[in-house]
Order: C-alpha cells, then structure tokens, then sequence
C-alpha cells in the first residue's frame, strides 16, 4: 500500500515524537487501517517530506516518531496564479482541487459582474477554509510538498489593479474570439491567468483586463465551461512551459 502523505502545519524536525489531530488520527484508523509501525510520510510546505512511523495508536490521537527527512523536488518551474471568478455547486471545489494537482502556485477567487455566488461574513470565512482544506488534500495526494494559498475572494476589478502595481509578468485570460493560440505568445516562468465566470466576462471587464496587460488566449474551436476552461489552460501551460 502507498506510504500516506499528512500535512502539519507546524515545524518538524528529525526525531520529533508528535501526536497528531483526532481527524487525521480518525482517517488513518478507521479508514486506511493503520497500525503501530506503520509507515507515514509529513510535510510542513517548505519544500522537504519527513519519514516516519506511527509509535501509538490510542484514543486522543496517533503518535508518529520522525526518522529522516529530505528534500523533494515536485514543483514546476512555471509559478502560475489563477485567478478564478467563483462557480457555483461543486464547481470551484473541482477547480481548486485539480488545479493544486496541476501545479498552480495560488489561487484567487473572484467575484464578477456575472458571477452568481455572493458569500458574506461568516460564510465567507468558513468557505475559504473549505477551499484551502482542498487544496492541502490535493497536495497530500498529488505529492506536492508546497500548498498553494487560496486566497480571499475580492471583486475581478480590485485584484487587475492590484496586479498592475506588481511585478510585470505574463497575463493571460481566456477568450474564445482571440486569435492569440499558446504557440504564438512568449509564455515567461511566472504568469497570471484570468478565468471568467460560467456567463463569460462582460465587455467592460474584457477592456478592463486588456489595459491591465491581460492577453486573450483562445484554447481549440470549442467553448468551455468554466471548471474546464481553467483546467486545460493549466494543463496546456505546464505542456508549453512547466514540467509536463
């Protein structure tokens, strides 16, 4: 059975005995069946994985002693942000799980003219929790030993200028009627890629996103749904510049 990846938002160190929360205890119990000895591997998101094994399995938690630790390279060299105008159902938990398994290097959700999710307050605060939940999911089963930070959702407007007073790199957006194809644009190692909501952006925020140094990208003669969209636009990038 593959070794299991955990992620603990705490230091770790070489020998460290620690006991872990009742969830991720409940989880190597109950359903993969873990027992004394087992092995298992941490990662803290600093680029190393620490192998240990469990030493205890009791009722408030399960003990892991740590053995050695290593650095793992796993990241792509292409650091993508993905700004994702927020879809309703499922849709954005698809995102932001395949997308962590894509490499992205952060993930901002947005709110649009036509995006049909409002979230206020305490639901807000408990969805962003759920998303980077996601994330670190995705990266404890894709291998990554980075979790990309999702981010607080804001309005598309807020996060183009915020972007225009970065650091310049490429921008991208996806447009169906552009004749901009991945193999007829420079594609830098650290890039932006805008994707509109399942209505599409408007007019306005199209002129927007082009005088902030946005570049329309056209995937295929097909229109795609959102969830889509920014799942192949990802895949495609990492084929022309990443580590695919």
């Amino acid at each position: 059975m593959r070794t299991p990846r955990i992620y603990q938002n705490r230091i770790l160190n070489i020998h460290d005995s620690l006991v872990l929360d009742s969830d991720t205890s409940h989880r190597l119990k109950q359903v993969l069946r873990l027992s004394k000895h087992s092995p298992v591997t941490l990662f803290n998101g600093n680029g190393y994985e620490y192998t240990g094994t469990i030493t205890e399995v009791k009722t408030e938690g399960i003990r892991i002693k740590i053995l050695e630790s290593k650095q793992k390279d796993c990241e792509s060299p292409l650091k993508i942000h993905l700004g994702q105008v927020i879809s309703k159902g499922e849709k954005m938990d698809f995102v932001i799980q395949k997308s962590t398994e894509l490499g992205v290097a952060s993930i901002q959700p947005l709110l649009s003219e036509r995006c049909v999710v409002h979230l206020k307050n305490d639901r807000l605060e408990k969805k962003l929790e759920h998303w980077q939940r996601i994330a670190i999911h995705a990266a404890e089963q894709s291998g990554r030993t980075l979790i990309p930070l999702v981010k607080k959702p804001v309005p598309l407007i807020e996060w183009l200028h915020a972007l225009d007073t970065q650091e310049k790199h490429n921008r991208l957006f996806l447009d169906p009627t552009s004749k901009n194809h991945l193999n007829n644009i420079e594609i830098s190692d650290c890039l932006a890629l805008l994707i509109g909501p399942e209505g599409g952006l408007t007019e306005a925020e199209t002129d927007y996103a082009i005088r902030n140094n946005f570049k329309g990208l056209r995937l295929g003669k097909r229109i795609l749904r959102t969830e889509t969209a920014a799942l192949a636009a990802l895949a495609a990038l990492q084929c022309r510049a990443g580590d695919f």
